[in-house]
């Protein structure tokens, strides 16, 4: 005999197979001998006696509705349509995987549900649909998300190749504009549009700076007046990206990154998937810069993302595999791959730059390297990782700071920093330009470069100038991305990181090449070709740019292929792969999250990071769990429609299990606030007037139920929850929420309810146990020192204030 709640299936029937097998799907709960005393009927009558439960009711997974209860008892919904006698066997997967209404914002996504719906929809849409229409109807539904994903890829190009036209002209109209003339000169184009055709733009007669549309003839007037308006402008960009975020948008601010990543997790954050974040953090960063289905196709619109971002389609594919995707089977890397080539395509039809290229960085590194070079690369790889710790661990320091202090006036912090920032880039011509006409100038090759804007070419005389002004340079950035990063606008951390790693690398590849330039039949370089370029000091730039993001962001192979695509070189790809595999190990020395990881511990969303090795505590799930004692139970019977509105009103939980009795609390199910609450108002609105406060509801199979007093609430519970034993040590219960995304988990001994544990609850636990001693009981909800007594868990945080999160109401799962 079978306990309910916890039935002995196949997990495979319940979890999607495209999961991946990782041991865990398996039947986790024990049975029991039943002793619930039915309220209507004797005890023969009992749904849950000898072997008739599931003839007797359809038991299906997540709560679907029920199949021989009597039929006149007042249900909700309207289930699949199928028809069966009383009493006949039920495939349980003909009815659907059940009711559920949307979730709510900052709450976790039931995803072992949503494979399951997705997977039972599949199937009844096969079975349900013979023949040649069949076949096409099939097709038709396979096709749907592919014409999403190319149209996403289509959109994504498209908004893409704007922003780089709008952001490249908003960039230059701080120096100067273009002079709308009969020879060709329009306000609206950037510098390099405007000056089209020039080898040189200082002889451009289009384009006119500041200081000559004010008729400023002296050199410290022009160098003054340029200042002021750069400074002016910056101020203005920036000021007006943080008041649109502010005003309208507050999740556009940042990268992005952290929150995709975590909503790929499971986490719902409504608002940021919305059109004003979309289109505020188009604007704002055009501004900044110049100052189950729907998993997979974040995942895709994601790989997308990067892809026009570096001009590069599989690079952008590995990106979503490697950093955000916490699900990635081979159907969504594909899916990304058609995505990110739609994306490409999209831009390079709108030729943003009319080079041909989809980014202006875009470089053909044709120069090899040379043995003797590895230990510089090796040099490069461990700047990139103390790089990415230092930057890592000053940006935390700096946000943790801003945050302490509460500070009101984001707007007005912007406008500061832009001020800062304004003032310390202008005279700094490498700080002063955009950051993608900066990497293409480090990036290339001095041969290939017929205006040397930067003075990066000059002869060996000159070059320790450069030298130390690409240090300087480098160090600022530094700094001030350090700053930048986390204030109220639309801003990453990919490209900064790019140019300061660059500005080193080409700054050690100037020392190299002067080097070997004083020292030519040095023994070092003796497999050089005599008169020919020996040293390229832009490859140490594209290495050096690799380093720094792969230190900041604990990237690898995304990284070298991201690289590899954007200079064309196979020669470099190793370079790259031993700065990158050094970065990574030296900035795991700092410390194993990454940039975007910090800032999701920061920001305390519930993000179960499947490459965290963090131990947890070697303790069995009871001693963190939330005790039954604590927890706000339903029983199956019992309850009207009045009592179960006043345990909505008086409770903030986010829900509820439901037992037999009090006396015997044999676990039944669990059910959410959201569809107990839409399944009490649904029910009022269906039967307006005759669902009185005090009509009986019940969660158990009632044979002999009056449909006139009655409300049948088990279409709405989930019958089948995942349950853990008692004594199951914490570490497996960790690994069932990485591996099978279970938004909560119930604690049961021989079928008794004995606590309850989420999604939230495990992250603390984690963090908590990372930086509080294993027997202290404080913070994590760990055993205390004596061993005895047990933390509280989520659904009662009220009794210890250090589990209280800023981003829920403290019952979140």
């Amino acid at each position: 005999m079978e306990v309910p709640g916890e039935l002995s299936i196949d997990m495979a029937d319940t979890i999607n197979t495209d999961q991946p097998d990782d041991g865990l799907s398996q039947s986790f709960s024990q049975g029991q001998e039943s002793s619930e005393e039915p309220i209507f009927g004797s005890a023969n009558d009992s749904p849950f006696s000898s072997h008739s439960r599931l003839r007797s009711v359809d038991e299906s997974p997540r709560g679907s509705r029920p199949g021989t209860a009597n039929q006149n008892t007042r249900e909700l919904g309207n289930g699949s349509g199928a028809s069966h006698k009383p009493g006949a066997p039920t495939d349980w997967y003909i009815e659907g995987p059940g009711r559920r209404v949307g979730y709510d914002d900052l709450t976790a996504i039931d995803w072992i549900f949503e494979y399951t719906k997705e997977r039972q929809r599949i199937r009844h849409l096969n079975a349900n649909n013979p023949g040649l229409l069949g076949t096409f109807r099939q097709l038709l539904d396979a096709s749907q998300v592919w014409m999403v994903l190319v149209m996403t890829g289509l959109a994504v190009g498209l908004l893409a190749g704007c922003i780089d036209i709008t952001s490249r002209w908003l960039a230059d109209i701080k120096v100067g504009y273009c002079k709308s003339g009969v020879e060709g000169g329009k306000f609206y184009l950037n510098r390099s549009f405007c000056c089209w055709g020039y080898d040189d733009p200082a002889n451009c007669k289009h384009w006119i700076s500041w200081h000559d549309a004010f008729k400023i003839s002296s050199k410290a007037g022009a160098f003054v007046a340029e200042y002021m308006v750069f400074i002016m402008y910056s101020i203005l960009f920036a000021t007006c990206a943080a008041v649109l975020v502010t005003s309208y948008a507050t999740h556009a601010k940042h990268s992005g990154i952290p929150e995709i990543k975590t909503i790929l997790g499971g986490f719902v954050i409504k608002k940021f998937m919305g059109l004003w974040t979309l289109m505020i953090k188009s604007v704002g960063l055009c501004l900044s810069v110049a100052s189950a289905r729907k998993r997979e196709v974040l995942s895709a619109a994601a790989a997308a993302g990067i892809s026009v971002a570096f001009g590069s389609p599989i690079g952008g594919v590995l990106f979503s595999l490697e950093q955000l995707s916490y699900y990635f089977p081979d159907k969504t890397m594909w899916q990304s791959f058609v995505c990110a080539m739609a994306a490409a395509i999209s831009l390079r039809a709108v030729n943003p730059f009319r080079t041909g290229n989809i980014v202006l960085y875009q470089v053909t590194d044709s120069q090899r390297w040379h043995p003797i070079e590895i230990l510089l690369f090796i040099l490069l790889g461990i700047f990139g990782g103390l790089y990415g710790g230092l930057f890592i661990k000053l940006n935390m320091q700096i946000s943790k700071w801003r945050k302490s202090r509460n500070f009101s006036f984001p707007v007005l912090e912007v406008l500061f920093v832009a001020l800062l920032t304004g003032l310390i880039n202008f005279p700094n011509s490498f700080m002063k330009a955009q950051l993608s006409d900066l990497l293409q100038a480090l990036f290339a090759e001095c041969s290939k470069t017929p205006a040397d804007e930067f003075g990066l070419c000059k002869g060996n005389s000159d070059l320790t100038g450069v030298f130390w002004a690409l240090v300087f340079a480098g160090t600022l950035g530094f700094l001030l991305a350090s700053i930048t990063f986390g204030l109220d606008i639309p801003a990453g951390v990919i490209l900064p990181s790019l140019a300061i790693g660059a500005l080193y690398g080409r700054a050690l590849g100037t020392v190299v090449s002067v080097w070997q330039k004083s020292h030519p039949k040095s023994i070092l370089f003796s497999d050089c070709e005599p008169g020919a370029p020996c040293v390229t000091p832009g490859t140490y730039a594209i290495v050096g740019a690799a380093a720094a993001l792969g230190g900041a962001t604990r990237m690898t192979v995304s990284i070298v292929v991201i690289m590899f695509e954007l200079t064309g070189a196979l020669t470099h790809v190793i370079p790259i792969m031993i700065a990158v595999m050094l970065s990574k190990w030296c900035g795991d020395i700092f410390g194993k999250r990454g940039i975007y990881e910090s800032w999701i511990h920061l920001n305390e969303y519930p993000f179960l990071d499947q490459k965290d090795d963090t131990p947890p505590p070697d303790v069995p799930v009871s001693q963190v769990m939330t005790s039954i004692n604590d927890l706000t139970v339903i029983t199956a019977v019992g309850h009207t429609v009045e009592s179960l509105r006043n345990l909505l009103s008086s409770t903030s939980y986010r829900g509820f299990p439901v037992v037999s009795d009090m006396a015997n609390p044999t676990l039944l199910g669990y059910i959410s606030r959201n569809e107990l609450s839409y399944a009490l108002n649904v029910s009022s609105s269906r039967h307006s007037g005759s669902l009185s406060p005090e009509t009986q509801t019940f969660f158990s199979h009632q044979p002999f139920a009056d449909p006139a007093e009655t409300l049948d609430l088990r279409p709405w519970m989930d019958q089948t929850p995942i349950t853990m034993n008692i004594h199951t040590n914490l570490l497996i219960v960790l690994n069932m929420f990485q591996r099978l995304g279970l938004r909560y988990v119930l604690i049961v001994n021989r079928g008794r309810l004995e606590g309850f544990l989420t999604k939230k609850d495990i992250w603390y636990i984690l963090n908590e146990s990372s930086k509080a001693d294993p027997t202290s009981g404080i913070g994590g909800g760990i055993l205390r020192a004596d061993g005895s007594g047990e933390a509280r868990g989520l659904l009662s945080r009220a009794d210890n204030p250090m589990l209280v999160s800023p981003v829920d109401d403290g019952n979140m799962l």
